[in-house]
């Protein structure tokens, strides 16, 4: 007779502990497989830069660097677009703002104390 366990484990459901993390297979609560990124390295100059590419001509802002991580660089994000009226997103630690609106951000990430480069034509 055949055997219908799995090679890599044993159990296949279990409500003891809730969620569990599908690569480190531990409770959501204790994964250590997603543990918070910290902010990402670089020289501390906030790049602002307007894109076109991929995006069927329509231009968006691009703002990298930003020395901040997870939920505080969405809350920021969140910030620019309300000030520029804009939609966006934010994807890899990049914000994008739909839109031209290079030079307003510029002046407001200068006001809120970040050094801030105009990148790109």
């Amino acid at each position: 007779m055949p055997s219908f366990r799995s090679g890599s484990g044993g159990l296949v459901y279990s409500t003891d502990s809730g969620r569990m993390c599908p690569t480190c297979r531990r409770p959501v609560a204790d994964c250590v497989c997603k543990a918070p990124a910290a902010p990402p390295a670089g020289d501390g100059v906030v790049r602002v830069s307007r894109e076109t590419k991929g995006r069927g001509g329509k231009a968006v802002t691009v703002v990298r660097g930003v020395p901040l991580a997870g939920e505080e660089l969405a809350v920021l994000g969140k910030r620019l677009r309300t000030a520029c009226g804009a939609g966006g997103t934010l994807k890899d630690g990049v914000l994008e703002v739909q839109g031209d609106h290079a030079e307003r951000l510029v002046a407001l990430l200068q006001a809120e104390g970040y050094r801030v480069k105009r990148a790109g034509g």
